[in-house]
């Protein structure tokens, strides 16, 4: 269990650095970042559209917001942007 954990958390760690390069390089067109900064913004905040409280929908909005702007931010990064920084991180 100890080992699947540091695993989870090294694999984290090395998204948020891949999310952070992207965000970081000059190629990036303006909406990305946009998108990369409101994705991490609504994880982080504590006000959603759907509260925490009401069981599962508040929890499944974090779920289906947050990795729907990655991916829309990711469909406007050119792939040699992607692989680069994906090297990078």
């Amino acid at each position: 269990m100890d080992n699947m954990l540091k695993k989870t958390v090294s694999r984290l760690k090395s998204e948020l650095a891949y999310y952070k390069a992207l965000a970081a390089h000059e190629r990036t067109p303006r909406i990305s970042k946009w998108l990369i900064a409101s994705a991490f913004v609504y994880l982080a905040s504590p006000i959603d559209i759907i509260p925490d409280f009401i069981p599962v929908l508040g929890q499944l909005d974090d779920l289906v917001i947050v990795p729907f702007l990655v991916w829309l931010a990711l469909k406007f990064i050119p792939e040699d942007v992607r692989r680069e920084c994906h090297k990078r991180s």
